[in-house]
């Protein structure tokens, strides 16, 4: 994942500290004026490299993120209040080693008091320069915090999304057939983490997720941080299921699942959305007729396992995923 190895934003006042204790160390190893250019030198390249490091360490949104994360990580933090708070990071990178570059001849022909006088007026511009930027450190710092433990999910794997309200059987669903067995990893969004679980066919390898707090409720019911996570996920689905409960014994009625399907089927209009009728071995509590009035693409139970199969391998052929394979001549 593109965030989980981003370092640790020093505070403007350990970087400054640090350049300048190992400044001091670097001048006491020589005498005169190079003693006091061997100090900038040294606080000045400590600065710049450690905040140009800072912004090198993050991917660029615009080429190297996925869609999906750049959308997953613009609900969580405003990406472009982060693009601005490295671009300024990276202008006080490069000031220091004009500071360095302006004061370095100075120190070499004059006298070490005359010097020692340069040096340390370089010294309180370059603290200067770091401490104009600590809110910009502690924004990138707090983003990286948000960010690096979000859960793994490939977006390059071909991906199946289970959609429906609580209790219809999505996270049965996705633990019966994939490995999940109930692991679930929280997003900043949900309280009740997203489902992830993955199975092979034919040599491939498929993920289905379950995104509880995100698509078990009516559009108009979603946050806008909320909204913006589904956006995301409209770049991960290659495939919706859309599970419906007939029997009612969800909680929910039948028109209101329907209306859930209707939306999904709205927002996720460029990928294929199948809707699934579960608990079918619950037949007495619900209507035979009712079938017309789902318009299902499948019927399932996963209570009994019949037909599950039949539903996964639907939308194995709805993915319709044909793996890049290397060129040949």
């Amino acid at each position: 994942m593109i965030f989980e190895d981003l370092p640790t934003t020093p505070t403007s006042e350990e970087l400054i500290d640090k350049a300048f204790s190992r400044a001091a160390r670097a001048g006491k190893a020589k005498r005169g004026l190079e003693a006091q250019q061997s100090m900038l030198q040294t606080a000045a390249n400590i600065i710049s490299d450690n905040l140009e490091n800072v912004v090198t360490a993050w991917p660029d949104f615009e080429y190297d993120a996925h869609p999906f994360y750049y959308e997953l990580a613009d609900a969580i933090v405003d990406v472009d209040k982060l693009r601005q708070s490295l671009s300024e990071v990276m202008w006080a990178s490069r000031k220091a080693r004009e500071i360095h570059e302006e004061y370095q001849p100075r120190l070499r022909k004059t006298d070490v008091d005359t010097a020692r006088k340069h040096r340390k007026q370089a010294f309180a511009r370059l603290a200067d320069i770091v401490e104009q930027i600590d809110d910009h450190l502690l924004y990138i710092n707090e983003s990286r915090n948000d960010l690096r433990d979000l859960p793994e999910i490939n977006p390059d794997e071909p991906t199946i999304v289970v959609a429906g309200y609580p209790n219809v059987g999505k996270s049965s669903f996705v633990n019966d057939v994939t490995s999940a067995r109930g692991e679930t990893a929280s997003y900043p969004f949900t309280t009740k983490g997203i489902g992830l679980g993955h199975f092979e066919h034919e040599h491939l390898r498929y993920q289905l997720v379950d995104t509880p707090g995100l698509l078990d409720r009516p559009p108009a019911e979603r946050n806008e941080i909320e909204s913006q996570a589904v956006s995301a996920i409209e770049h991960l689905a290659d495939c919706m299921l859309v599970m419906i409960d007939p029997s009612g014994e969800c909680g929910y009625p039948l028109e209101s699942q329907l209306e859930l399907r209707d939306s999904i089927v709205a927002q996720f209009d460029s990928v294929p959305v199948l809707t699934v009728a579960n608990k079918i071995d619950r037949r007495e509590v619900w209507d035979e007729d009712l079938l017309d009035e789902l318009d299902a693409d499948y019927t399932m139970s996963v209570e009994t396992g019949e037909d599950v199969e039949t539903v996964l391998e639907a939308a194995i052929e709805a993915v319709d995923y044909e793996p890049e394979l290397p060129f040949e001549e």
